[in-house]
């Protein structure tokens, strides 16, 4: 009996042993999980304050506040606009300002956590306040990315609250820094583009493969086909709708702080701080709903001015009226009937 009880003693020591072991590796564990993440939070807080700090490097220029270009303040409970710049920096001579060689908006309603992405078709012919009518994208070099985010506010009846400007770099390093995107590319794609010594060319194959940003950039540029800037904007939406579902993804969350490290450099925003760490727990919450092209083929008038084709808006209200049709639509083409789509 007495051998018996010492052997179950001796069992109980063991396993107490076993368990023993097992609470401090789950608690170093746990620790290394908190740390990684605290690690991660105060990188990417960090990296995030730096983005609205001036750039110099980036030539969109330094223009003299107007009080009435200023975008109107977001709340955090009303929609929420965010205009998506593309730059093409090659070739600008010193003090020369870049165009928006694509614009988006990122369009989020905190009531109904849905997104929609508008692609603004570049050559559409509008009103530029303080200066007479021109290209859209123009406004940017124009009166800078307060004017762009005006112009084409006034053109589709919303609030435009926030910009976010990058160039050919800025996009590829994103691409790059969360691994590439497995994409299926509808079609062979060609063009040789002799500027910065072929540096750009597209070479692209028809099927599913791995964008890394190279390719990506190849596929969100190319335009050289029959509806040439048309086909593009959708492109740049589904690419980008792609992206924004990758960035969600538990790992790219985890390494947020690198990712952010590695675009930094290529952005300028007025995004502050708070409202970044805002926006972000928006976006991971929201679902992509829906894209569109602004304005749509049949509110599209094709017109000449000074010998350049250009894109005229046949009606400016039926246009603003679209763009509130499409806000409160979804992905499978219900309509929703809550919401905060217009415009203040």
């Amino acid at each position: 009996m007495i051998g018996i009880g010492k052997g179950n003693q001796n069992n109980r020591a063991k396993k107490k042993k076993v368990w023993m072991y097992a609470s401090i590796s789950i608690g170093v564990l746990l620790l290394c999980i908190v740390s990684l993440f605290t690690y991660q939070a105060i990188g990417a807080f960090n990296t995030l304050d730096s983005l609205d700090k001036p750039k110099d490097t980036i030539p969109i220029g330094q223009y003299k506040e107007d009080e009435s270009m200023k975008p109107v303040k977001w709340e955090g409970t009303e929609r929420v606009n965010i205009l998506l710049m593309g730059g093409d920096n090659r070739g600008l001579k010193e003090n020369e300002k870049a165009r928006s060689d694509s614009m988006l908006l990122a369009t989020f309603d905190p009531v109904t956590k849905k997104a929609h992405l508008l692609s603004i078709l570049r050559d559409t012919y509008v009103r530029i306040e303080g200066h007479g009518e021109g290209r859209i994208n123009t406004a940017l070099a124009l009166g800078g990315p307060n004017l762009a985010m005006k112009t084409i506010g006034d053109l589709i009846g919303l609030d435009i609250q926030y910009y976010v400007y990058t160039d050919f770099e800025g996009f590829k390093s994103l691409i790059d820094a969360i691994d590439g995107i497995d994409f299926y590319v509808e079609k062979d794609m060609t063009y040789t583009d002799k500027a910065d010594g072929n540096r750009y060319d597209i070479h692209l194959k028809k099927g599913q493969q791995k964008l890394d940003g190279d390719k990506a950039l190849q596929y969100v540029r190319f335009r050289h086909d029959a509806m040439s800037d048309f086909t593009r904007t959708e492109r740049q939406r589904n690419l980008l709708s792609a992206v924004a579902d990758k960035l969600k993804s538990g790992w790219n969350l985890m390494r947020m702080k690198q990712i952010l490290e590695s675009v930094a450099p290529y952005i300028k925003t007025n995004l502050d701080i708070s409202d970044m760490l805002k926006l972000a727990t928006l976006g991971v919450e929201s679902h992509m709903a829906g894209s569109a092209q602004i304005p749509p083929m049949d509110l599209l008038a094709g017109k000449s001015v000074r010998g350049a084709s250009v894109l005229g808006v046949k009606n400016n209200e039926k246009l603003r009226d679209y763009v509130q049709e499409v806000l409160l639509k979804d992905d499978k083409g219900s309509v929703n009937s809550g919401g905060s789509s217009d415009r203040k």
